[in-house]
């Protein structure tokens, strides 16, 4: 009968005490493999350590393993770090206690030992090597992989229990004939990994359950696509009201909601591509860039916009409204509920600044860029020195308190420069130039540490990007200095400056443009708790900083993809796209990032990544949310990952590297509803589509001249019906803008491509339907068609004719050779 192993009689108290006891003994008899191990030769620890580099611990369950929340009664050992939680540890002692019941007390006394080793081998971090169980899509071995010495002893002592371990009839009778093929069949091909050579390996059990390390110090993790398909994805963010639905913004001005289960709704939750300004053009810095939901947003509703657009005589400025969802479907905002709190004028097309965020006390702070161009030309100091100007600022206002006739927000009583009257009593800190991506600490989990702090990347001019900590009344020295050098020497030298450094700056010799992160608050990978983590657009480097509590320093620690072995649990990748766009946070604390292939507002290149420590997980159970109903009217559309691990190897990449972009600064200012917003269709709106391959180098010539149509030959063209190109990522700009986004056809009116060249922008107009020619006008055209295509080949014949004596004077001279 099966009774609970901790409530069984006494006797069995007394056993789990002779367990206990002979402990010791079984560990010392171990460590006679240990003097074996140092005899290695040097090549073999070289093998080794490289071979450690790519271990990683893993459980049954195909996931890391963790540090059990309580005590384990039965498999202790394992307690601090491992595969197992109290129920599964229950789980083991009952079934060992079942077969112990089932021996004679000289079988008893004989294997017990053994017997409680093996099966507690379920609960080693190396539980998944040991099983041989690190492909999902094979059966999980029934006996752990047993060292052949360990294996020789638990043959003979622990034979007669093997039938109750195993159902296989082929172990079962090959360990009645012959204890040598019995043990090579259940030994493992990799000698530091079968028990218990794997408690003695130092490569396997050094910093057991720290992130990986990679041999250059890179911190290594994976990742699990969330979404995909996105335009421009500027920013991922929750609502706070215990849904967990996120809400992922596109550059053009929509909003979509993913709910928990990762489906995207049909409809968006909000759509102002017909307000928004923005272009196709690689790198335009306008658009939809700043949304932040209200702090009491499940009582009240609102929440905040920002973006760009463009009024009479072509003026360009910087727009935050209020905003409220609909009263009758909560995964819609209601269209006519925008009031307009803050315009302010835009001298340049880049440099927009872009982000809101509710701080620890309320306030709503609004992220202002110095103006644009190069160097903050305006003014003797520059917008962002200038505490006149609302540019190149972290602005602070009160949304909450009512104010008077003709005012749309109020200032707090706390503001810096209130007694200032040369400055704006918005103000609470300047010095900025374009502050793109800020996040508020949310604290330690269990201090609360670092709660409130409200981290920035500041982006460089020529030659730093930076991390910033946000002070009230603090100057960030910009444009008297970049990072923590001086840019404008005058300035820089000027005794008044008082500026605060930033906490990180790095040069552009790593990246161009900095995109600020979130500190690690999370539950699921409690290694990076603390972490600030952080990347860049240019670059695609993912860094991230380390505080020293004691000196209040910071230390960089590089993150990278970990590689095909470390990153091998399913659902996992090891890449991602090059243009890091946003960092995000979900409802739980869990981060994110958005990047795309092509940085362009009309390309579905964008894809939402979540990061993953492959080294070590949360207890299971702990992390579980209970997420309030969300009631869906329309359609559902369920998430379909488009990505898979790559395979790292040492050979040259088949496949060449990532396009570079050349980014204009000041793109054509075109409205931003070019294309409209995706309502029907089946699969994933904006779904991508498979890249396209780049040619080798050595057959770009073949390739370009076999292509169905060139853009150059065709700049001044007007085709009737142009051919598709098959290259995802430049489909809009190709054909009248059919996006894969559910079948959506833009209308069939004309359509502006713009193109790529320096010397400025250069558009073409193609139309789906041209109007008829007459037809002397065609047979003309076609005529005159025909005879420029035979006009290269006589020019040809004719060339060949007065090169033939070169020719046959460089055979004969050949030949003599």
């Amino acid at each position: 009968m099966i009774r609970e192993w901790n409530s069984a009689p006494g006797w069995r108290s007394a056993r789990r005490a002779s367990l206990r006891a002979a402990a010791p003994s079984r560990s010392v008899r171990r460590t006679q493999t240990q003097p074996r191990v140092m005899l290695l030769s040097a090549s073999v620890m070289l093998l080794l350590q490289a071979f450690a580099a790519s271990a990683h611990p893993q459980c049954l369950d195909f996931q890391p393993p963790f540090k059990p929340q309580w005590h384990l009664e039965f498999c202790g050992q394992y307690e601090q770090f491992g595969c197992c939680d109290q129920g599964t540890d229950n789980t083991i002692a009952e079934r060992y206690w079942n077969i112990i019941e089932l021996l004679e007390a000289a079988g008893q006394d004989l294997c017990e030992d053994l017997l409680k080793e093996v099966m507690c081998q379920e609960c080693s971090p190396y539980a998944a090597h040991l099983y041989d169980a690190e492909d999902p899509h094979t059966p999980v071995r029934e006996l752990p992989g047993l060292c052949f010495g360990y294996c020789s002893e638990f043959h003979g002592k622990c034979r007669h229990v093997l039938k109750y371990l195993t159902g296989s009839r082929v172990l079962l009778d090959t360990s009645e004939r012959d204890v040598s093929t019995f043990c090579s069949m259940i030994d493992l091909p990799d000698q530091d990994y079968c028990y218990p050579n794997v408690l003695s390996s130092p490569d396997l059990n050094s910093n057991l359950g720290q992130v990986l390390e990679d041999p250059r110090g890179c911190l290594q993790v994976c990742l699990t696509e969330v979404a995909n398909g996105l335009r421009n994805p500027v920013l991922m963010l929750h609502s706070g009201d215990d849904t967990h639905r996120m809400f992922i913004a596109e550059q053009m001005g929509f909003v979509w909601v993913y709910l928990r289960d990762g489906s995207r709704l049909e409809q968006p939750f909000l759509d102002l591509s017909g307000e928004v300004l923005t272009t196709p053009w690689l790198g335009d810095e306008r658009g939809f860039l700043g949304m932040a939901f209200h702090p009491k947003y499940r009582d009240n509703g609102r929440f905040f916009i920002y973006y760009s657009i463009q009024v009479h005589s072509k003026v360009e400025k910087i727009r935050i409204s209020e905003m409220k969802v609909s009263a009758s479907d909560m995964n819609m905002a209601d269209p006519y509920s925008e009031r307009v709190i803050l315009e302010i004028d835009e001298p340049a097309a880049n440099h927009n600044g872009g982000q809101l965020l509710f701080g620890r006390d309320g306030y709503l702070y609004i992220f202002t860029g110095d103006g644009g161009k190069a160097g903050d030309p305006f003014g003797k100091f520059g917008n962002s020195q200038n505490k006149s100007a609302l540019l190149g600022k972290v602005l602070r206002v009160d949304v909450d308190r009512r104010t008077p006739a003709g005012r749309r927000y109020e200032i707090p009583p706390d503001n810096p420069f209130l007694d200032d009257p040369t400055a704006r009593p918005e103000v609470f800190a300047f010095g900025v130039r374009n502050m793109w991506r800020c996040s508020v600490d949310r604290g330690d989990p269990v201090s609360r540490y670092g709660r409130g702090r409200i981290f920035c990347g500041d982006v460089g001019q020529n030659r730093y990007e930076e991390i910033d900590i946000i002070v009230k009344g603090g100057n960030y020295g910009w444009r008297a200095k970049e990072g923590f050098e001086c840019y404008d020497i005058k300035l820089c030298h000027n005794s008044s400056l008082n500026d605060i450094p930033p906490i990180f700056a790095y040069s552009h010799h790593i990246g161009k443009s900095v995109t600020g992160g979130y500190v690690y608050r999370g539950c699921e990978s409690p290694n990076l708790n603390g972490l600030y983590i952080f990347g860049d657009f240019m670059s695609g480097r993912i860094m991230a900083l380390e505080e020293d509590k004691h000196s209040g320093t910071w230390r960089e620690r590089r993150i990278c993809m970990g590689d095909t072995i470390t990153c091998s649990f399913p659902g996992l990748i090891n890449h991602y796209h090059k243009y890091i766009i946003s960092f995000a946070e979900d409802e739980a604390g869990e981060l994110y990032f958005l990047a795309t292939s092509y940085p362009s507002a009309m390309s579905p290149s964008g894809t939402v990544f979540k990061f993953v420590d492959p080294s070590r997980r949360a207890p299971p159970g702990k992390c579980k949310q209970k997420p309030l109903p969300v009631k869906v009217r329309g359609k559902k559309f369920p998430f379909s990952p488009k990505e898979v691990t790559l395979l790292k190897t040492d050979e040259k990449p088949t496949r060449p590297p990532p396009r570079h972009f050349k980014l204009t600064t000041k793109p054509p200012a075109t409205r931003g509803q070019l294309i409209p917003a995706p309502t029907t269709g089946g699969a994933t709106t904006g779904a991508a589509q498979p890249r396209s391959k780049a040619p080798k180098v050595e057959e770009k010539k073949k390739k370009k001249a076999s292509k169905p149509w060139n853009r150059d030959k065709l700049r001044n063209k007007k085709l009737k019906n142009p051919p598709r190109k098959t290259d995802p990522m430049k489909k809009s700009f190709k054909e009248p803008l059919r996006m894969d986004t559910g079948g959506v056809r833009a209308t069939n009116q004309a359509v502006t491509r713009s193109s790529n060249s320096t010397k400025g922008p250069k558009t073409q107009t193609i139309h789906s339907k041209g109007n008829k020619k007459k037809k002397a006008k065609t047979s003309q055209r076609n005529n005159k068609e025909k005879t420029d295509a035979v006009a290269p080949q006589e020019k040809n014949t004719e060339k060949m004719k007065k090169n033939k004596p070169a020719q046959e004077k460089i055979q004969k001279t050949r030949g003599t050779l």
